[in-house]
């Protein structure tokens, strides 16, 4: 009978790894699991930025860090408007979103050209066209339109407003 206490104490034992061999691979599983998925965290959001020199970027331009804002001057337009002798003007400041800075060095040449699409659509404008946010939505993508038809084969990616002002 002790040898038969002895054979069942010995196949106790013998039944499986112990549980601290279980727990030390399970919790180096899941070290393994969070470093890897730290590097693969920090290896996509920290890729590698261009490193841009102040002089490098055109007169009016900033970089926000993943676009280029590019400020174009402000611009004061007469509304057309038959029906109210009293003539309206509007004055309106726009920035332009761009990818990179390869595409803000791109367009610089033809900002004359952007301008001068903004001006003929302006000035074509009545008070009316401007009313409520549906009005000025419109005008946003119409601007942006006409810069991307200017500037082609170079893409805007948005127009942004700084300053709307009608009077």
């Amino acid at each position: 009978m002790a040898a038969d206490a002895e054979i069942e104490d010995g196949a106790a034992t013998r039944k499986g790894p112990p549980k601290l061999f279980i727990i030390i691979g399970a919790a180096a599983i899941v070290v393994l699991l969070a470093g890897a998925g730290l590097y693969f965290f920090l290896s996509s959001s920290s890729a590698p930025a261009e490193t841009v020199a102040e002089g490098a970027l055109p007169e009016g331009a900033v970089n926000t860090g993943h676009t280029f804002i590019f400020n174009l001057p402000p611009m004061i337009v007469n509304l057309k408007d038959d029906a109210e002798p009293k003539s309206s003007f509007m004055k309106l400041t726009v920035a332009l979103e761009v990818a990179n800075q390869e595409m803000m060095l791109e367009i610089q040449p033809r900002m004359a050209k952007v301008v001068d699409a903004f001006q003929v659509y302006l000035r074509e404008l009545r008070r009316s066209d401007l009313e409520g946010s549906a009005g000025v939505y419109r005008l946003k993508e119409e601007l942006l339109r006409r810069v991307n038809v200017a500037i082609y084969p170079s893409r805007v990616e948005s127009v942004l407003f700084k300053e709307i002002l009608v009077q």
